[in-house]
């Protein structure tokens, strides 16, 4: 079996990445494709379940597992921290399962560092005043907040060159059809398509 690839997608937030990735979820198996849950000592938002939107911890708690190394890449946003899982993504990779990571472009960094055959993937949104927009929609912020995170999206936006591919999510099934196009295309390298269709290469090149 085929290892699975690891990807890391970014953004600002506003720009649609949750949206992207959900609907990535609900065409694809669960066999194909997984989102790696983090860990978080931020409050739950509205609707949000623990085990499937985040794993809710205590900073306490958190600084134990960094102890243990059981992080692959940990950062603190806006006061709270964030961390991914290092043995659920070995074990969903190892089944040959695509694994992506919702995370910044600082845990980004932190996985290049280990993970040489990381994917990297940021979504743009199409102007400020469409990501304002989209952050005022939401109705889950301040104005206060609100502001503070428009101050931080320009910061953020300015590592996507960072990344190897980037998507403008101006038009959502667009946007989605592009990010699917990335998976097909790493699925269908050499080096991936030599390992899982060993057999067939050997069986055509016989004499």
């Amino acid at each position: 079996m085929s290892l699975g690839n690891l990807y890391i997608i970014s953004a600002p937030s506003g720009a649609g990445k949750s949206s992207l990735i959900n609907a990535l979820l609900a065409d694809l198996p669960r066999s194909e494709v997984q989102l790696s849950i983090s860990h978080t000592t931020r409050k739950p938002r509205p609707a949000e379940e623990e085990g499937v939107h985040y794993y809710f911890t205590n900073h306490d708690e958190f600084k134990s597992l960094i102890a243990k190394d059981h992080f692959l890449e940990w950062a603190e946003v806006f006061g709270n921290y964030y961390g991914t899982s290092l043995p659920m993504i070995e074990r969903s990779l190892e089944n040959g399962i695509d694994v992506f990571l919702d995370i910044d472009w600082q845990g980004a960094r932190q996985i290049r560092e280990k993970v040489s055959a990381v994917k990297t993937i940021f979504i743009l949104p199409p102007s400020k005043a469409e990501l304002e927009k989209r952050l005022i929609g939401r109705g889950q912020d301040s104005a206060e907040t609100i502001a503070k995170r428009m101050a931080e999206a320009v910061s953020e936006m300015s590592h996507y060159n960072e990344f190897d591919y980037v998507i403008v999510n101006d038009d959502f099934q667009q946007a989605l059809a592009e990010l699917k196009s990335i998976l097909i295309a790493e699925r269908l390298k050499k080096g991936a398509q030599a390992e899982r269709y060993q057999h067939l290469i050997s069986q055509l090149l016989s004499e």
